[in-house]
């Protein structure tokens, strides 16, 4: 026998109740009852579409996509790649071999037979045929060169010579006749031309250049003395009227008046520094006392306020009020609730007993929950039935 209980089984979820056991209130179905409604409303259409569109492309893969794939390739396997193939093996191999044997035969052979027995015969006689004429021209042509030679050593040279020789008596008379021309032109020039022409620059030319050139030195100078003097003129007016004054300002305004200016900002800027820094402590320690002022005054009365009399308060209150309505509410609730449950209990039965006796005993259905299925049981694309249309 055994002694221990099995486990009771969990109650059966029903629409009216909460996994717990309690019964939920009418709120909560008059709210959830539009949410589906609604919910259903809007996607209802879309899922139907796109259910619609699945099952149609599907059926157009299955009956329509995938046979006429199959026949084109089918068609294209039949039509264009045997026969290309059977073209191919058949047809181009054989005759491109055939064709490239007769070239072989044709063409070839009787052009190797040629360039072997015919060509090279032909071009190894041209060649020595070559040989030998060069040969009888290089003969004829040292035979040309020794007559050439006896011709030069035995009729040029002697000629050459005499000729020579009377060039040579030909060009000794024209020295001689040149010789005595340039010795009468250059007696003539030397004392035609040149005498006269060191005369007249001796005693025109120098003088009038050596004065001319003191007077040139001497005009220079005067403008030179001008200038000068103009120049010393208006360096000391300027000195005195404008280097001066401005040298003196600058020495004993400006200079003074600068210094005395950079001692002050100095003086200035080192005041507002020190006169910060002193600010900066003084606002601490006045900020401070303020602030423990203001702790003193407020935070810690108003610490000390919650503290000892807001929080017992709030305690007493929660424990004597807040509780007790709360509880007092939720019982109310509850009451409310299963009052209205055993109403609709009592409706339900009212309206079976009313049909039974209006239509006699009908076939009862299994009875099933009827509440949103688990993560097991939730819709996908192989089902057709939803959370909302679940009986």
């Amino acid at each position: 026998m055994d002694l221990e209980k099995p486990p009771a089984a969990a109650p059966a979820r029903t629409p009216d109740r909460t996994p717990d056991g309690t019964p939920e209130g009418c709120l909560v179905v008059a709210v959830r009852l539009p949410v589906r409604i609604v919910v259903l409303v809007l996607v209802l259409p879309v899922r139907m579409a796109w259910d619609a569109l699945v099952v149609g492309g599907r059926f157009l893969r299955d009956t329509v996509l995938r046979p006429v794939g199959r026949g084109l390739w089918w068609l294209v396997e039949t039509l264009v790649l045997r026969p290309s193939a059977g073209l191919w093996r058949y047809v181009v191999v054989p005759v491109a071999r055939a064709l490239a044997r007769l070239a072989h035969v044709l063409l070839v052979v009787p052009v190797v037979w040629t360039y072997r027995y015919v060509l090279t015969p032909v071009g190894h006689g041209v060649g020595r045929l070559v040989l030998l004429i060069g040969t009888g021209l290089g003969w004829a042509a040292r035979c040309a060169g020794a007559g050439l030679g006896w011709l030069y050593a035995r009729v040029l040279t002697p000629a050459g010579h005499a000729a020579g020789r009377l060039l040579r008596a030909v060009g000794g008379f024209l020295a001689a006749v040149g010789t005595g021309a340039y010795t009468v032109v250059a007696w003539l020039v030397r004392h035609l031309v040149v005498a006269p022409a060191r005369w007249i620059r001796a005693w025109i030319l120098a003088p009038a250049g050596r004065a001319v050139a003191w007077c040139a030195r001497g005009l220079w100078r005067l403008v030179e003395l001008l200038v000068t003097g103009i120049g010393l003129v208006l360096y000391w007016t300027a000195r005195i009227l404008v280097v001066l004054p401005l040298l003196a300002l600058w020495r004993w305004v400006l200079a003074p008046a600068g210094r005395f200016l950079a001692v002050v900002a100095r003086e200035v800027g080192e005041a507002l520094g020190h006169a910060w820094r002193i600010a900066g402590r003084i606002s601490l320690t006045v900020g401070r006392f303020l602030g423990t002022l203001f702790r003193w005054i407020f935070v810690e009365p108003v610490r000390w306020a919650y503290r000892t009399v807001l929080t017992p308060v709030g305690h007493a209150v929660r424990d004597a009020v807040l509780r007790p309505a709360a509880r007092a509410a939720r019982s109310v609730g509850r009451t409310a609730r299963q009052t209205l449950a055993a109403a609709r209990e009592t409706v339900r039965q009212t309206r079976a007993d009313v049909r039974r006796m209006l239509f006699g005993e009908s076939r009862r259905p299994p009875a099933v929950a009827r509440r949103e299925p688990s993560a097991d049981g939730t819709r996908t694309l192989g089902r057709s039935t939803t959370a909302l249309t679940k009986d």
